[in-house]
C-alpha cells in the first residue's frame, strides 16, 4: 500500500511541475512580447491561484497565468491584515541597497552605531538641507546616515552637476555638507555612482526628497527629527 500511494504521489507531482512551468514560461514569453526592456528577476506563484508574482529589479508585479493581463499593486492579505506585497518589497529593498554597497553611498557615522538609514537626497531641496543641517543630532541618537543622491531635476541639470562634483571631490563628507550650505564646491567629473543612485530611487518610486529606508526594508517619505526617526527605528526592532 506504501508503495502504490508513493507512486501515485511521485505521479501526481510529475504532472503539476510541468504545469507551473508552462505557466511561468507563457508568463515570460507574454512579457518579452509586450515588454521587450523590462528583465524579469523571477516568476513565480502568488498566494492567489491564477495569479502569478513577478519580480523587476526592486518592484513586484502580479500576472494572469496565461500572461494576458498584468496587476500592478498591493496584495493584502484581509483576515491576517498583512500587506504581503509591502513584506516582500522590503526584502528587495534591502538586498538593492545591500547590492550598491556603503563603498558607493556618502556615510556618516556616529562613534557609536545603533541604527542604519539610507537617505535618498537632493542637494538643493529643502527639506534635505534641514535634514542634514541636523546632522549631528541624528549621530548622536546612534543613526548612521547612509546617502543616495536623487537629484530630481534629473540627468545634467544643476543638482546633477552638483551631487557629482561632490563625489569627485577629496572629502566628500565635507563637501556634501558645504553644498547642504549653498557653498561654492569646485566642479569635478569622475566615475561615480549617481546615475546607479537615481535608478535605486527610480525603482523604489521616490516621489519625493528626503526619502528615509530602514534596515528593515520600510520607507519614511520626507524630513523626520532625529527623536522621531529614533521611535520609529525602536518600533522595527521591537516588531521583529
Amino acid at each position: 500500500m506504501r508503495k502504490v500511494i508513493k507512486t501515485v504521489t511521485l505521479s501526481l507531482f510529475c504532472l503539476i511541475l510541468p504545469t507551473a512551468n508552462a505557466d511561468e514560461n507563457a508568463i515570460r514569453q507574454a512579457m518579452a512580447k509586450s515588454m521587450p526592456a523590462v528583465k524579469i528577476d523571477s516568476v513565480k506563484p502568488s498566494e492567489v491561484k491564477g495569479l502569478y508574482e513577478v519580480t523587476v529589479g526592486a518592484n513586484i508585479f502580479y500576472i494572469s497565468d496565461d500572461g494576458k493581463y498584468l496587476l500592478q499593486g498591493r496584495l493584502v492579505d484581509v483576515a491576517a491584515r498583512t500587506d504581503l506585497t509591502e513584506q516582500k518589497l522590503s526584502s528587495k529593498r534591502i538586498q538593492a541597497i545591500e547590492k550598491i554597497g556603503q563603498n558607493n553611498m556618502i556615510v556618516f557615522k556616529p562613534k557609536i552605531g545603533k541604527y542604519t538609514v539610507s537617505v535618498f537626497t537632493d542637494i538643493d531641496c529643502g527639506y534635505c538641507r534641514k535634514l542634514h543641517s541636523e546632522i549631528d543630532q541624528y549621530l548622536s541618537q546612534g543613526i548612521t546616515v547612509q546617502y543616495l543622491f536623487f537629484p530630481r531635476a534629473g540627468k545634467n541639470s544643476d543638482s546633477y552637476n552638483k551631487a557629482v562634483s561632490v563625489w569627485c571631490a577629496d572629502d566628500r563628507n565635507a563637501a556634501l555638507t558645504a553644498a547642504k550650505k549653498d557653498q561654492k564646491v569646485p566642479a569635478k567629473t569622475c566615475d561615480n555612482p549617481v546615475d546607479e543612485h537615481m535608478q535605486l530611487g527610480e525603482d523604489f518610486d521616490v516621489k519625493g526628497t528626503p526619502m528615509i529606508v530602514t534596515e528593515k526594508g520600510n520607507i519614511y517619505p520626507g524630513y523626520l527629527p532625529a527623536k522621531q526617526l529614533v521611535e520609529m527605528l525602536e518600533s522595527e526592532k521591537a516588531s521583529k
